[in-house]
C-alpha cells in the first residue's frame, strides 16, 4: 500500500465511524417517532376514534424526515473531509431536533384524534 492509499483507506474508516455515530441519533429519532405514533393510534383506538389526518402527516413526517436528512448530509459530506461531514450530519440532526419539537408541540396543542 502507498501512502496515499493509507491515508484514504484511514479517512475512509473514520468517515464511517462518523456515519455511524451519527446514525444512531438518527435511529433513535426515528424509533421515538415510530413509538409515538403507535401509542397515539393506540390511545385513539382505545377512546373509539382514529387519528387526523394531520395526526398522520406529522408522525408519518417526524418517521420520514430523520432518514431522509441523514441520508442528503451523508451523500453531501462523505467525499468532502472529516469535518465538513460532521458539520453536515450536526445541521441535519438539529433539523430533526426542531421538526420533532414542532411535531411536539402540534400533538399536545391541537387535538390530533378525530
Amino acid at each position: 500500500m502507498t501512502g496515499t492509499e493509507t491515508r484514504r483507506a484511514a479517512s475512509s474508516w473514520a468517515v464511517w465511524v462518523i456515519a455511524g455515530a451519527f446514525a444512531l441519533l438518527f435511529a433513535y429519532a426515528v424509533w421515538s417517532a415510530v413509538n409515538y405514533l403507535v401509542a397515539w393510534v393506540q390511545a385513539a383506538g382505545a377512546a373509539g376514534q382514529s387519528l387526523s389526518a394531520m395526526g398522520w402527516a406529522a408522525w408519518i413526517l417526524a418517521i420520514v424526515l430523520p432518514i431522509l436528512l441523514f441520508g442528503v448530509a451523508l451523500g453531501l459530506g462523505r467525499r468532502r473531509g472529516k469535518l465538513t461531514l460532521t458539520l453536515f450530519l450536526l445541521t441535519a440532526l438539529s433539523l430533526v431536533a426542531v421538526f420533532w419539537l414542532n411535531v411536539m408541540a402540534y400533538t399536545t396543542i391541537v387535538p390530533i384524534i378525530a
